[in-house]
């Protein structure tokens, strides 16, 4: 086949044009250029592809040698999409997505870098908690160093639930933007359809890497050599083994701390909550009356000491916390930031905000290995647990990274694809 055969055959082809929005979905490509290929043992051969991707039909014109029949250029259509399909796991196109310190379009930069710390708030908060609860030889001074900082960091109730907040905060934020989005590509219609649909996408995007984390660490949990410790990875196999429907279904922070498969997890199942608890307030908001109701036949104990600024603290400061990081999105984003904007802006955290999703899901499977596989019991001091914190936190950038490029990113450039 000569070259500019070659050419002409692909010049044949259609291809995308402009006013797309208007409705200009068809590619015809060129009948005329087609039917004039004379090759040295072929002529061109003009045929339709008519596809479906809804709600739009459309066709694509191409150019094929005289040879072929119906079913090759059928074959020739399932092969294309097949190696656009695995192209999608290319490493190095994965590589780049994740690696490039360009900020998504439409603004929010400094999500970045408040993703990050918070983050890294989180593994710092677990290495000790997880640590402190069954692993320490000298838990009376760990626990008597805690009570006497004044942030309580480092205690079992300390604040790095805050962390979460916030990347529930964050998950609002762009869920809400993503949301008005879709009500005016519908022409400001709020369709059921329009809602179940933006639910199932918010369901598809979390889940891939969710699941494949929960098969991860009951593989890993159940073929890793035991140490002295291991009865804290065992309670983990037999509840994922025993409710791993609730992380499929996202309803496992309904569970006891006990039972929950994944206890980590339960951001995810929160989060996904607050989507469709919105598409069906009426519910939520009759439910909760039936509850109040029920509950004061139920809850007739009162606590011995009752404690006003106990009360109200526990009452207010999560709406306070979330509402303080609001107005540090809120200046940095109308230009007020000053310093703070510019050190959450950076384009470093860019790259690390790419792969927190994986960071945040696997960094308890590691911390709850490196403490079952202990033969003897940690000793707390600020420093061990300090080098613990950056030991957790490299690794978990590493393989974090690693799940992004294998798992999440494929998933992404797959779905992207069929749309």
């Amino acid at each position: 086949m000569c070259m500019f055969c070659v050419h002409l055959v692909y010049d044949a082809f259609g291809k995308m044009g402009s006013d797309v929005l208007g409705g200009n979905v068809n590619r015809p490509g060129s009948l005329q250029e087609c039917l004039s290929v004379q090759g040295p043992s072929f002529t061109g051969q003009y045929c339709q592809v008519f596809l479906k991707q809804d709600p739009i039909q459309y066709f694509v014109g191409i150019c094929v040698p005289d040879s072929c029949v119906e079913e090759e250029v059928q074959t020739l259509v399932v092969y294309g999409c097949m190696y656009s399909w695995l192209q999608t796991f290319s490493f190095q196109a994965c590589s780049q997505e994740v690696l490039s310190t360009a900020s998504p379009g439409g603004g929010y930069s400094s999500l970045n870098g408040i993703r990050i710390f918070s983050l890294l708030w989180i593994i710092c908060g677990h290495t000790v908690q997880l640590s402190a609860w069954n692993n320490l030889d000298n838990e009376k001074r760990w626990k008597g160093t805690v009570e006497k900082n004044p942030l309580h960091v480092f205690a079992f109730s300390g604040p790095v639930y805050l962390a979460v907040d916030t990347f529930l905060l964050l998950g609002g934020l762009l869920s809400a933007r993503s949301l008005l989005g879709s009500i005016q590509r519908a022409e400001d219609k709020l369709s059921p359809g329009l809602v179940a649909n933006f639910l199932f996408k918010r369901f598809k995007r979390v889940q891939p890497l969710h699941l494949f984390i929960v098969c991860l660490a009951i593989g890993l949990f159940s073929v890793v050599q035991r140490g002295a410790f291991w009865f804290i990875a065992e309670d983990e196999i037999i509840n994922c083994k025993k409710y791993w429907w609730s992380n499929l279904l996202l309803v496992n922070n309904l569970f006891t701390i006990t039972d929950i498969c994944a206890p980590w997890t339960w951001y995810l199942s929160l989060d996904f909550q607050f989507y469709w608890q919105a598409a069906v307030g009426w519910f939520c908001c009759l439910s909760v009356m039936a509850i109040l109701v029920g509950l004061a036949y139920v809850l007739r104990d009162v606590p011995p000491q009752p404690s006003a600024p106990h009360a109200l603290y526990q009452g207010i400061h999560r709406s306070l916390w979330a509402l303080a990081v609001a107005w540090i999105i809120l200046a940095c984003e109308e230009g007020y930031g000053g310093f703070v904007d510019n050190l959450l802006s950076l384009n470093l955290w860019v790259p690390l905000s790419n792969i927190s999703f994986a960071c945040y899901l696997i960094h308890p499977v590691l911390i709850i290995l490196y403490n079952g596989k202990q033969e003897t019991p940690i000793h707390y001091t600020d420093m061990n647990f300090f080098y613990l914190f950056l030991g957790h936190m490299i690794l978990t950038v590493v393989i974090g990274y690693v799940l992004t490029v294998l798992v999440e990113k494929p998933y992404l450039f797959l779905r992207g694809s069929k749309t």
